[in-house]
């Protein structure tokens, strides 16, 4: 699947180019498509990706405009999740193969006990990427994270560049290209 996100757009910008409307001949009117009710209030590829400010294990706020700069892996998951828990093994690897200077994980849990289950399940995997909690899942819904895993790559310049539902296998040559493209993006 990575192959194919990787194929179909390096940075999503064949996606992008998909997405665009075929150009109408002069004496044809414009008519706007109304977006279909399921994509509705879902960011998309190509999407200035929302802030927000959320707390991590510590305590801390963290907002994702902090981490403009950066390529961002903007996990959803939930300690419930059996997919998630498959694939977040290969997040921390991949977590650990590239440096804090340009690239970050952040894992946000939408469990609504927060960090009394995320705490242990961390420290039990030996997770070092941070775990916010968005407990009340505001900034899961403002996303259109409606299923979990979900997962957005976001590039230095905070836009969206992909958009990956389910479990992947974060730490597949794939997956490393597709950061890597994002890394050399500027």
């Amino acid at each position: 699947m990575m192959q194919l996100l990787v194929g179909l757009g390096l940075l999503g910008l064949s996606a992008m180019a998909l997405a665009m409307p075929p150009l109408a001949a002069a004496s044809e009117p414009i008519m706007a498509r109304p977006e279909p009710v399921a994509e509705r209030g879902m960011v998309k590829v190509g999407d200035e990706a929302p802030n927000f400010q959320l707390r991590d294990l510590a305590g801390n706020m963290v907002s994702l405009s902090q981490l403009r700069g950066k390529v961002v892996l903007l996990n959803f998951w939930a300690t419930w999740c059996g997919p998630c828990r498959i694939e977040m093994p290969a997040m921390e690897q991949l977590y650990r193969s590239y440096s804090r200077k340009d690239f970050e994980i952040l894992a946000v849990s939408t469990d609504a006990q927060g960090a009394s289950v995320t705490r242990p399940f961390q420290q039990e995997m030996g997770f070092t990427f941070p775990i916010l909690h968005d407990a009340d899942y505001r900034v899961g819904l403002m996303y259109g994270a409606r299923s979990l895993p979900m997962t957005f790559m976001v590039d230095r310049n905070g836009i969206v560049r992909q958009k990956v539902p389910g479990a992947r296998n974060w730490d597949a040559p794939e997956a490393r290209e597709l950061v890597q493209a994002m890394l050399r993006f500027q």
